[in-house]
């Protein structure tokens, strides 16, 4: 039979975008649709920040250790040391955009004598990183939902069972996981209704809070920004380092548009900027959060956040706003705080899917595969909840040990963000930046970065008083601790460890050259193509 004609060869193979150019030469075949446009991905990376509801959450952080003043200054000084952070690894997405992201990174830019090991610690961090992102979020909405609850009761006072409490959680974490099992063009199209809803609820509170608000809760500027109330015990100076847990919890998440690099169109250009951009417009928008709060918290800090409402923001809203007013404002919280929780959990399956793609995962062969029907991974949607559902239940532990799910989900971001940036200028290796590139200053601003991640991953492991009892201590360490023991051990276990057969980022799609010839290109055209098992 006679061979096909070059032309033939090209109508039936269409040429790869650049996008799966780039992906290819990366050692990954495209398996999913590029569905999300450049303005989604941003989109998607401002909401999984969540400005409102994050602050929301970790307001607890802020208001013990400084009051106003660590509120409104304690974010002004986190953000330019978030933005280096930041910086440094949209040079880096930039230049090898794939869902894997740090893993990948590590691996790339280490020494052959540990890369190995090197890259599989940050696969197992970045995994806890993802897991435990969802199940704060999960289970912040769980109390904001409870603080709802209590708005509405006659004379606010609602105590919920700690079963009642997880009931709430699992249920908030399988509808999610609904949601996330849909098609990729469906979940892109929704970052935009997403973005609408946090954009406005920021505006609402900078603009419409302060309008709202009674002379009677409304502060002078001398208070709103220079007062200091130490309410937690430690020294003032340290004190005020501890409350930047909450812009930096607010803040994070800087990988997420990576992982979601294999749906994005331009990836090279979209991914960097969506980190660059999500980070500046937050570290806007909460300050001007912070200080509308600051102005509109009234005097009795104290008695903010010992509120029967279980909430500080939510007690701010009511004060100010009064209950049904307060309600309203707070039901548009927790739906803004459903949209982050989902994309975490987006995100993370994502993270998940390319971890196992490579083989580092327990069922790995049963996480790696394409939904047929929604060209999604399916099975990584639902082992992330299940595992959130896991650490959940730290809840009938104690209230300190769930809330610890906050900063591990910090911690472990940093022990992940740390080493590919450190390995970038540690190691010889042959590291090519992508368009995105800030040349002589890239050395500076990831030393910033470094320096910053470390001094504070220290810090977070320090209870939130100085005098503290076996149930109140800080289980970030513990926690945190003992997923990392469990990783390092299957690494080294002997004869099925990981040591023995994990050797980084697998390759599933031949290399092809640009100028490869006809009678090559006829030969790769005869390979089955082969895509992850379908479901």
């Amino acid at each position: 039979m006679a061979a096909p004609s070059a032309s033939a060869i090209s109508k039936s193979h269409p040429q790869p975008s650049a996008d799966e150019a780039t992906l290819a030469k990366l050692g990954y075949k495209q398996e999913f649709c590029r569905e999300f446009t450049p303005l989604e991905v941003a989109g998607l990376a401002f909401t999984y920040v969540g400005v409102v509801p994050s602050i929301v959450s970790v307001l607890f952080y802020a208001i013990p250790n400084g009051g106003p003043f660590a509120m409104v200054w304690g974010w002004a000084f986190a953000c330019p040391f978030i933005m280096c952070t930041g910086l440094a690894l949209a040079e880096l997405a930039s230049a090898a955009p794939t869902s894997g992201g740090l893993y990948y990174w590590t691996y790339s830019l280490a020494s052959p004598r540990c890369r190995n090991f090197l890259s599989w610690i940050v696969g197992y961090s970045n995994t806890i990183e993802m897991i435990t992102g969802v199940a704060s979020v999960n289970w912040a909405l769980t109390i904001q939902i409870v603080a709802a609850i209590t708005i509405a009761s006659s004379g606010q006072v609602y105590t919920a069972t700690n079963l009642q409490l997880y009931g709430i959680y699992a249920a908030l974490g399988l509808s999610e996981a609904v949601l996330v099992s849909l098609g990729t063009k469906v979940l892109a199209r929704l970052q935009r209704l997403f973005t609408l809803v946090n954009a406005c609820l920021c505006f609402i509170i900078i603009i419409a809070l302060p309008i709202a608000t009674p002379p009677d809760y409304r502060n002078t500027a001398n208070f709103a920004l220079g007062e200091f109330t130490n309410l937690a015990g430690w020294p003032s100076g340290f004190a005020f380092i501890l409350s930047l847990m909450a812009p930096l919890y607010t803040i994070g998440g800087y990988d997420a548009s990576v992982h979601m690099s294999e749906e994005a169109s331009n990836a090279t250009v979209a991914i960097p900027w969506a980190i660059v951009s999500s980070i500046i417009v937050s570290a806007f928008l909460g300050l001007g959060i912070n200080i509308s709060l600051a102005f509109c918290m009234g005097t009795d800090v104290a008695g903010v956040l010992s509120s029967p409402i279980g909430q500080p923001m939510a007690q701010i809203l009511f004060n100010s706003l009064g209950q049904q007013k307060a309600l309203a404002i707070w039901c548009l919280i927790i739906i803004a705080e459903y949209m982050v929780a989902s994309n975490c959990l987006l995100v993370g399956s994502r993270q998940t899917f390319a971890f196992a793609r490579d083989g580092a995962l327990p069922f790995s062969r049963y996480l790696y595969r394409i939904n047929r029907y929604t060209g999604t991974p399916v099975n990584t949607v639902w082992f992330e909840i299940i595992c959130s559902l896991a650490i959940g239940l730290l809840s009938f532990v104690s209230t300190q040990a769930i809330d610890a799910v906050f900063t591990i989900a910090v911690t472990a971001s940093y022990v992940a963000y740390i080493t590919p940036i450190t390995n970038r200028f540690v190691f010889k290796n042959d590291f090519k930046p992508g368009p995105f590139y800030l040349g002589k200053l890239s050395f500076p601003v990831s030393v910033i970065a470094v320096v910053w991640m470390s001094f504070m991953s220290f810090i977070f492991f320090f209870p939130a008083t100085p005098e503290t009892t076996a149930q109140e201590m800080n289980y970030t360490v513990v926690v945190f601790g003992g997923f990392m023991f469990l990783a390092i051990s299957w690494y080294y276990l002997p004869v099925y460890g990981g040591v023995h057969w994990y050797t980084g980022p697998v390759s599933n799609t031949p290399a092809i050259r640009d100028e490869d010839s006809i009678s090559e290109r006829k030969e790769h055209d005869a390979d089955i193509y082969v895509s992850a098992v379908d479901v």
